[in-house]
């Protein structure tokens, strides 16, 4: 047993832990919730292929079944920063999945398009809101010298989270009139879910100083430290919370002013762009992506078979993005993958047959959510304790907008110039969005702003 200096802060001593099981009990904690998130989200694009074919819901109709979970996404995705900065992550981690676990069950019972998009409206306030939240929770815990591999790790969790969607997708949806409704049923698990987050996290120690309860803190510093085999001083519950050096926020300032000030608008800025490419390549490609693919001549078996291959490839792009975030560094590391998604995606719009659809696709899977894992870890970093959830939250919500968008786009972009011309608008913003990555600073290896 190690004893640390007794006038280290909490968040030096947290700092300076290796990577414990109760990091790994917050890391795995919040990538179950992260994967039923991405479930969630992946069964609604077999549940329009199917709609297509059994409601006869027309295109525009679609749109707006997909559109409508992203509108309440933007939404959720601000309230939740914002809110988790007021009263915690834990608590808002917990009340997100409660949110969207309860309407997606919900949905399975609609009777009518404007019944499901209403639904799926609620599903999105809690959908966004969940995803920056536990960004920044695991963030707040992890190493700093690990600290950008751990978040890629937590958001590898939204591959298995659509990989299962996928596997629903394909076993499910498919086999019955009812399957999109049963789908939907399986949908509602973050709700039970949402218990196990309450009761068994731990709340941010950087949280909790920042709203003055040290006790609190200094227990859950003293845990982790005891799963490390550390021993800590008796006097370090007296210590403030500890701080680093970062841009000056005036207390009077509100959190989205504060995002703004002189030393975070060009950082700001930049993870604004961003989020609003990438969300606006990734989900019109993704959600449509088995429309799609009925739309061009295959089955709807065969079009989520495909499906179900391609998302496959999200998960050795995720581990790829884990080894090179730490030594290449965050910038680096976004712009390769955003630039190898630009690339795939214009390949994707050329391909023919079935093998250069699946391989494209593919390839887009592993560079697109390669740059997904390397923003989630860039993104918390850029901001202060104070509003660094408000931060993550803003970010994100303006990439739902694109999120919105994007769905929207896709039939009159198709209709205009076929799947090339869609693909090659998606590699486009990819593009704007590599531009956009060299204007957020490197973080790799520093601790967390206080």
């Amino acid at each position: 047993m190690v004893e640390v200096n007794a006038r280290s802060s909490r968040s030096q001593r947290l700092d300076a832990l290796p990577f414990t099981r109760e990091h790994r009990r917050v890391l795995v904690g919040s990538g179950l919730g992260w994967a039923l998130d991405a479930m969630d989200v992946g069964l609604i694009s077999f549940v329009l292929a199917q709609l297509a074919v059994q409601w006869n819901a027309t295109d525009a109709e679609l749109s707006w079944i997909a559109s409508a979970g992203f509108i309440g996404m933007a939404i959720g995705a601000v309230l939740g920063g914002l809110l988790a900065d007021r009263i915690g992550r834990r608590q808002v981690f917990a009340l997100t999945l409660l949110v969207y676990g309860l309407a997606t069950g919900a949905s399975a019972l609609s009777g009518s398009v404007a019944i499901l998009i209403a639904w799926r409206f609620v599903v999105g306030l809690g959908l966004g809101g969940e995803l920056p939240v536990a960004s920044t929770l695991v963030s707040e815990f992890a190493p700093p010298r690990i600290r950008g591999r751990i978040i890629v790790f937590l958001e590898s969790f939204w591959a298995i989270g659509w990989t299962l969607s996928a596997v629903i997708g394909f076993l499910v949806v498919p086999f019955s009139a009812d399957g999109w409704r049963w789908a939907l049923a399986i949908g509602a698990a973050p709700a039970v879910y949402a218990v196990v987050v309450r009761l068994r996290l731990p709340e941010s120690v950087r949280y909790l100083e920042s709203r003055g309860r040290f006790q609190d803190a200094e227990s859950t510093v003293r845990r982790f430290e005891k799963s490390a085999g550390v021993t800590a001083a008796p006097d370090d519950l007296a210590l403030p919370a500890a701080t680093s050096p970062g841009p000056t926020i005036p207390a009077a300032k509100t959190r989205l002013t504060a995002l703004w000030s002189r030393g975070l608008r060009r950082r700001t800025g930049a993870l604004w762009l961003v989020w609003f490419c990438v969300n606006f390549s990734y989900y019109g490609a993704f959600i449509w992506l088995p429309t799609i693919l009925v739309a061009s001549g295959f089955s709807l078996v065969r079009s989520f078979a495909y499906t179900l291959i391609i998302t496959v490839a999200q998960l050795p792009g995720y581990a790829a993005s884990a080894y090179l975030i730490e030594r290449w560094g965050r910038r680096r590391t976004l712009a390769v993958f955003l630039i190898g998604s630009a690339l795939s995606a214009a390949l994707f719009g050329a391909a023919g047959d079935a093998t250069q659809v699946i391989g494209a696709g593919m390839m887009l899977s592993f560079f697109n959510l390669g740059a997904w894992g390397a923003l989630y870890a860039v993104t918390p970093e850029l901001y202060p304790t104070r509003i660094r959830a408000t931060g993550s939250g803003w970010a994100a919500g303006i990439g739902r907008i694109a999120a919105i968008l994007a769905p929207l786009a896709v039939p009159s972009l198709r209709e205009t110039g076929g799947t090339a011309l869609l693909f090659a608008v998606f590699a486009m913003f990819f593009v704007v969005a590599a531009l956009g990555a060299f204007g957020l600073p490197e973080k790799q290896g520093e601790a967390l702003e206080d």
